[in-house]
C-alpha cells in the first residue's frame, strides 16, 4: 500500500484528509506541516510497520483520542509543545488571553501569575514575548506540572512552577493573573468529545463558572493597585464573568473576541488606591 492509498483507506474509515496526513506524517517521521512531502511521494509505500502504527493511529483517532495525544506536540502562540493525557491540549481560542495580556501596558519586570497552567502554554508563550517578566505557574495537578516543568526546559523558558490549587498558596502581588480556568457545565452535551482529556481541567460546576467565582474571588488580595485579572471562558459566559467582575470590585470590565467572533476572554482592572 503506497502513501495516497492509504490516506484514501483513513477517509473511507471516516477521518479527516488533514487529521489522516497529519498522523500519516506522524508515523513516517516527517515534520507535521510537510503535506508537500506527502503529495510529491504520494506513491512510495511505507513500511508495514509504520503502516501498522499509522492505522493503529487513525483508530485512536476515530475514538476521539485528540491528534495532539497521538503526536505528542500541539503547537501555541508560536512554540511546540509536548503534551499527553495529563494535561488539556492547548487550544488556538487561548492565544486570545495571551494576546491580550501583552497589550496590557506593564512594566518591563512584572509580576505574573498564571492559575491552572497545565501544559505551561500561556505562562510559556508569556515568557517567550516579555523575557523580564516574572512568571509563576500553578497548577493543583503534580502530574500537570511535570509535563509543563519539561516544556519548560525543552524551550529553555524560565518560568517558576507551584503546586496548589487556585490562589491558596500564592503570595502576590501581582501585576497580572491570567487564567484558562475549568469553564465547562456538569452535563455539558460536548463532554462525551472530550472524554480522552482530564476532567478536573474541564468542568466547573452546574454551571461552569465554580472555579472562576473562587478565582475572582481570591484576586483582590494578590492583585497590585491597577493590576489585571483575565480569563478565559466558554462562548456564551462573557455576560456572566462580568458581572462577578463588576460585583467583586473590578473596573475597566470588558471581553476580547477570538478568532471566529466568541467572547472567550473577560479580564477587569482592580483599582488604583485613591
Amino acid at each position: 500500500m503506497n502513501i495516497a492509498q492509504a490516506l484514501t483507506q483513513a477517509k473511507t474509515w471516516g477521518l479527516d484528509h488533514l487529521e489522516a496526513q497529519t498522523l500519516l506524517l506522524h508515523a513516517l517521521g516527517c515534520d507535521l506541516h510537510d503535506r508537500a512531502w506527502l503529495l510529491l511521494h504520494d506513491q512510495e509505500a511505507p513500511s508495514e510497520d509504520t503502516l501498522a502504527f499509522f492505522k493503529g493511529l487513525v483508530q485512536r483517532r476515530l475514538h476521539n483520542e485528540p491528534i495532539a495525544y497521538l503526536t505528542g506536540s500541539q503547537d501555541f502562540h508560536g512554540l511546540k509543545l509536548v503534551v499527553d493525557p495529563r494535561v488539556l491540549v492547548p487550544r488556538p481560542d487561548t492565544e486570545t488571553l495571551v494576546d491580550w495580556a501583552l497589550q496590557l501596558e506593564m512594566h518591563a519586570e512584572a509580576h505574573v501569575l498564571d492559575l491552572g497552567t497545565g501544559s505551561g502554554a500561556i505562562a510559556l508563550a508569556l515568557k517567550q514575548a516579555r523575557p523580564s517578566w516574572d512568571l509563576i505557574a500553578v497548577d493543583a495537578s503534580p502530574d500537570a506540572l511535570a509535563v509543563a516543568q519539561a516544556n519548560a526546559q525543552a524551550l529553555g523558558l524560565t518560568v517558576h512552577f507551584s503546586l496548589g490549587h487556585w490562589l491558596n498558596r500564592v503570595q502576590g502581588p501581582f501585576e497580572l493573573i491570567v487564567s484558562n480556568p475549568p469553564y465547562i457545565a456538569e452535563g455539558d452535551p460536548h463532554l462525551p468529545a472530550l472524554i480522552a482529556e482530564p476532567r478536573q481541567a474541564l468542568v466547573s460546576g452546574a454551571d461552569g463558572l465554580d472555579d472562576i467565582r473562587q478565582i475572582i474571588s481570591q484576586a483582590p488580595s494578590c492583585l497590585t493597585a491597577g493590576g489585571w485579572l483575565l480569563l478565559e471562558h466558554g462562548f456564551d459566559q462573557a455576560p456572566a464573568v462580568q458581572d462577578l467582575l463588576i460585583q467583586a470590585g473590578f473596573a475597566q470590565v470588558q471581553s476580547r473576541k477570538d478568532l471566529a467572533g466568541l467572547e472567550r476572554c473577560t479580564g477587569g482592572q482592580w483599582p488604583e488606591v485613591k
